[in-house]
């Protein structure tokens, strides 16, 4: 007889990185032990998965959780509660309205002890890269930060150590500072010069509207600060990540980079793959975000694009603010914080959306939410997948379970969402965090603060 399993997941639909089968899965001290199509054995715990899908956990690479703050951002207590709630078994802090933001080793240090202990799930932390903080990459990377983040445009922001825009030159520099010890750099990317003139022609004239406001930030933005970074990238050799992408020209940008053998991923977001600038209008501020919702024929092609494989991976890019900064009294949607709040969205938009809705096969959509963040920034060896020996991060969605978001749903600090009222096609009825349930749909959140900083394991693969 061998060693009892801690848990055993009986009679699920399981997706596995190649295939989808009705399998079991045991469940030994927090690892994937066995998978088989039937097990058995002493176990302490069966959880009944039949007619449900089991999943990977959700890998979110890109929210802004923006501690240590002021009081009035998301934390890392509220924010996981909501990733957990919504599949994610892993996350990576991205550096916004933190103050300070994390681009020091004390920076970082503080970021670390307020997340002990407070986190539903593990995680780990993006450094940032700013004017002046050239000699403090190496020495962050040194400390745990798994890679680094650039803003090409204004972030905005409140408090002297807010993170700021990295010019021609600080991008320039700190890509050779990044190649030289192999890391890689994440970009926002969008003209500075371009959105920032265009903002201030529609200001000035009192074009103010959600259409204006798109306007303002053309793909023709988004598509010269790719170009641009892609020829710093080529001079210094450095390997870029591409962060929330919304057109399909800026794909292909990318990927022709990738032909030519650059070391270079992206990622986009379902709210660019489910909603539109009609939609922007209608919502009003709670879907504002830069870059901008597009046009329904971009949101076409960009599904295409991720048709055909050449979206790398899809975050939630939850850049949450308190409900005052959307809906101020006589505020402009131009003068409205920019920012979607989707932690807890994106597994059931993207299972519903893409696979109940445009038929895209359950284990493309896991390679892009599970494994390919994972492989990509180094935790390849541990988690992302549905294999022997790796982390039991999972997640268990009930195809059948159709529901109306509504506030009471979230978990999140501040409660506003581009999908409430949104019917979604499936739900997440539980989130399995190393062999343990921290989220249940009958119970809630479960095991809060059991969280872990996460370190890095695998050198990067190249490419994806």
């Amino acid at each position: 007889m061998g060693e009892p399993f801690d848990l055993i997941i009986q009679g699920g639909t399981v997706v596995l990185p190649e295939r989808v089968a009705k399998l079991d899965i045991g469940i030994r001290h927090g690892k994937i032990a066995e998978i088989s199509e039937s097990l058995v054995g002493t176990v302490s715990e069966v959880l009944d998965a039949t007619d449900k899908l089991v999943m990977a956990g959700l890998i979110d690479m890109h929210v802004h959780l923006n501690e240590p703050g002021f009081g009035h951002w998301e934390g890392f207590e509220t924010g996981s509660a909501a990733l957990a709630a919504g599949g994610c078994t892993f996350y990576a802090d991205m550096p916004l309205n933190g103050n300070p933001a994390t681009v020091s080793t004390d920076a970082l240090k503080l970021k670390a002890e307020l997340a002990s202990g407070k986190s539903a799930v593990d995680y780990t932390f993006w450094g940032g890269l700013v004017p002046d903080n050239l000699d403090a990459l190496k020495p962050l990377a040194e400390a745990g930060v798994f890679a680094f983040k650039a803003f090409m445009s204004e972030p905005g922001g409140e408090g002297e150590e807010r993170l700021r825009r990295a010019d021609d030159w600080t991008l320039y520099q700190g890509m050779k500072r990044i190649a030289a010890f192999g890391g890689i750099l994440a970009l926002h990317a969008e003209s500075d010069s371009i959105t920032a003139r265009l903002a201030e022609a529609a200001v000035a004239e009192g074009r103010m509207t959600a259409a204006d406001f798109a306007a303002s930030r053309p793909i023709v933005a988004e598509t010269e600060a790719v170009n641009r970074a892609l020829y710093f990238a080529r001079e210094t050799g450095c390997a870029l990540h591409f962060v929330h992408i919304s057109s399909s020209q800026a794909v292909d940008l990318i990927d022709a980079a990738k032909a030519e053998g650059l070391d270079v991923t992206l990622e986009t977001c379902p709210h660019y793959l489910v909603l539109t600038e009609t939609d922007m209008g209608r919502i009003g501020p709670a879907a504002k975000c830069a870059p901008p919702l597009r046009s329904g024929d971009a949101q076409e092609a960009l599904w295409e694009q991720l048709s055909n494989g050449r979206i790398d991976m899809i975050t939630s890019d939850h850049s949450p603010c308190p409900e005052s900064l959307k809906n101020k009294t006589g505020q402009t949607f131009m003068e409205a914080w920019g920012g979607i709040s989707g932690a807890q969205n994106t597994m059931e938009l993207m299972i519903g959306e893409g696979h109940v809705r445009k038929g895209i096969p359950l284990t493309e959509l896991s390679a892009m939410l599970s494994s390919s963040p994972a492989t990509r920034f180094g935790f390849g060896d541990m988690k992302g997948r549905i294999a022997l020996g790796f982390d039991a991060d999972l997640v268990i969605i009930d195809p059948s379970n159709r529901y109306v978001l509504n506030r009471e749903h979230l978990y999140q600090k501040h409660k506003h969402n581009p999908y409430l009222g949104r019917e979604m096609l499936c739900r997440v009825v539980r989130t399995i965090s190393r062999g343990v349930t921290v989220y249940s749909m009958e119970e809630g959140l479960k095991h809060s603060g059991a969280g872990q900083w996460a370190p890095k394991t695998t050198k990067r693969r190249d490419p994806l």
